[in-house]
């Protein structure tokens, strides 16, 4: 339901709307909140075993976690394994609005993984990239 981070103002932990907990719960029956408020003591989400319909609200910044340090990387990491074995997962976590124009408008998402992109001045690739590039496809055949 909620995660740790801090902020400028000294507000560290920030819940889901209950509205919007509500509409979700509603739909995917939450039995685990892998973030949960207030958070038990020795509680560690990322290994914990998670339920069959799991809600995530991870934190939005790289946190310590048994003196590790664990972003949202691991969080997905996490979501991905657990619903590799059968279990449903719903993470939420905000994103550019551009994105939600362009998913909203039907594009396609494609993965492209680590781009290494090329310099103009030499056409060599970057030796590191941080982000890894998504393709977003407006193909107006693809409609529906």
């Amino acid at each position: 339901m909620g995660f740790f981070n801090g902020d400028k103002k000294g507000k560290h932990y920030w819940l889901t709307p209950p509205t919007l907990m509500e509409a979700l719960q509603k739909e995917f029956g939450f039995d685990f909140d892998a973030c949960p408020y207030p958070l038990p003591e020795g509680f560690n989400g990322l290994e914990e075993e998670w339920g069959e319909s799991t809600y995530v609200n991870p934190p939005f910044t790289v946190i310590q976690v048994d003196g590790k340090k664990a972003g949202f990387t691991a969080w997905a990491r996490k979501a991905i394994w657990e619903y590799q074995k059968g279990k449903k997962v719903v993470m939420v976590f905000p994103i550019h609005r551009w994105i939600h124009y362009l998913v909203n408008a039907g594009a396609e998402l494609r993965s492209l993984g680590n781009v290494r992109w090329h310099s103009i001045e030499d056409n060599e690739p970057q030796k590191a990239v941080s982000n890894w590039t998504m393709a977003f496809i407006l193909d107006p055949e693809k409609r529906k």
